[in-house]
């Protein structure tokens, strides 16, 4: 079995196809029982973000899996695979262990090193997890994955200043209206993304930041912990016409404003723009609001260019945080290896006993004659040849875990001993 990421991200694919292969929250659950269900796949894990849609699943046969997971991202966007295979990345075994572990150490993030992609990829396992869908073979990628993204940040620089999706979001509104002290501001979903947002602007002395979210009590919450306003969501175009800044990053899989709703309050404040930077994913904002005098609308194409400028102390970051991954990685190939030998070493000497034990009972009725002493003395005779017969191929095994030959190895054994493990 192989492990294996087929993706595509803000390297690969263009904001519009992003968009159409996000999975909401919501979809989730559908989406992780449909990837288990085809043939080729037994694990399966969802992360898609802002920048990134993935499928990490445990494959039986690496092509068919590759089929499979490709059929369902079509299926995902309603495009033919063909449109889209161009932007797909693929990465098996321990390639795609370390791809995780640079995901999660924020390595392979639009804003390099940021923190909000250790939580996405923790809370999609859980999903995955909770679907039955991830196994002990993505549960101890994870748990490494992890690992390395909390030694990254802890241990290197590589998370100062801005350092997530929601803090660059909040710089560059910032820097598009040469400051934001005094402004009135409306943050649009109180999710993780949304609340990164309203923390950051806290902090950087606004007039007023009101928030607003489908369910009402987490507007009201976040708006209490950074000393804002919650309104209401049904109140949205009210409040578009008196802010002006408009922050949005909700899960609502459609348009929460549209360029015909949006036009007619704009003409109600000629004398002042509106400023909206939507980092949703898909988009909350009509792209065709852009059309509309006096509105400027940023979206995460936008964000990924403003935080390039912006990278240079980072970078000197980067080679400490590859060494803590390849440290990470050599680990988990140590663990993952062991756990697939395992199985068949314990097969393996099952196996001799089982023949050790049925060789002596053969012969049994030529030993009654033997005194307890001399029996106890073949027992352990026969026992320490067996071990000494399969001290080496063992340690052979052992060493070789993880590699083409130690697959042919284990299935050699498996053929020549009759084992199943």
């Amino acid at each position: 079995m192989s492990v294996v990421v087929i993706g595509l991200n803000h390297r690969t694919a263009p904001l519009d196809l992003l968009e159409r292969m996000a999975v909401p929250d919501g979809r989730l659950p559908k989406a992780l029982h449909g990837l288990c269900s085809r043939e080729h796949v037994t694990e399966a894990m969802v992360l898609s973000t802002c920048n990134r849609t993935e499928v990490y699943a445990v494959a039986e046969r690496f092509h068919g899996a590759y089929s499979d997971i490709r059929n369902f991202l079509g299926e995902l966007s309603y495009l033919p695979p063909e449109d889209f295979a161009d932007h797909l990345y693929v990465h098996y075994d321990s390639a795609a262990a370390s791809h995780l572990l640079a995901v999660t150490a924020g390595l392979d993030s639009a804003v390099l090193g940021e923190a909000e992609i250790q939580g996405q990829v923790k809370r999609a396992w859980e999903r995955a997890r909770d679907e039955g869908a991830a196994g002990p073979v993505l549960n101890l990628l994870v748990r490494h994955a992890l690992e390395a993204g909390k030694r990254a940040r802890t241990e290197t620089g590589i998370g100062r200043h801005i350092a997530s999706a929601s803090q660059a979001a909040v710089a560059m509104a910032s820097a598009r209206l040469d400051g934001i002290a005094g402004r009135t501001v409306l943050v649009l979903g109180a999710g993780e993304m949304g609340e990164g947002m309203a923390v950051a602007l806290a902090g950087a002395g606004v007039g007023e930041i009101r928030v607003a979210n489908r369910t009402p009590s987490r507007a009201e919450a976040l708006a209490e912990r950074v000393g804002g306003r919650a309104v209401p969501i049904s109140d949205l175009p009210a409040q578009l016409a008196e802010v002006d800044l408009l922050l949005t990053s909700t899960g609502a899989g459609t348009p929460m404003v549209e360029r015909d709703d949006l036009a007619p309050i704009m003409a109600t404040r000629p004398e002042r723009p509106l400023l909206i930077v939507d980092i949703a994913m898909p988009r909350d904002v009509d792209a065709a609001v852009a059309e509309i005098d006096g509105v400027t609308l940023l979206d995460m194409d936008d964000l990924r260019a403003f935080a390039a400028a912006g990278l240079a102390g980072r970078r000197r970051e980067v080679a400490r945080v590859e060494k803590i991954l390849n440290e990470e990685l050599d680990r988990y190939l140590g663990a993952s290896s062991a756990r697939e030998v395992a199985p068949t070493i314990v097969a393996l000497r099952k196996r001799a006993e089982e023949v050790r034990a049925a060789e002596l009972a053969r012969f049994r009725p030529r030993l009654d004659d033997l005194e307890p002493r001399q029996m106890e003395a073949v027992e352990a005779l026969t026992r320490g040849l067996v071990a000494k017969l399969l001290h080496s191929p063992t340690v052979v095994l052992k060493d070789a875990a993880g590699t083409a030959r130690g697959d042919r190895l284990v299935a050699a054994l498996r053929e020549l001993f009759e084992t199943e493990a």
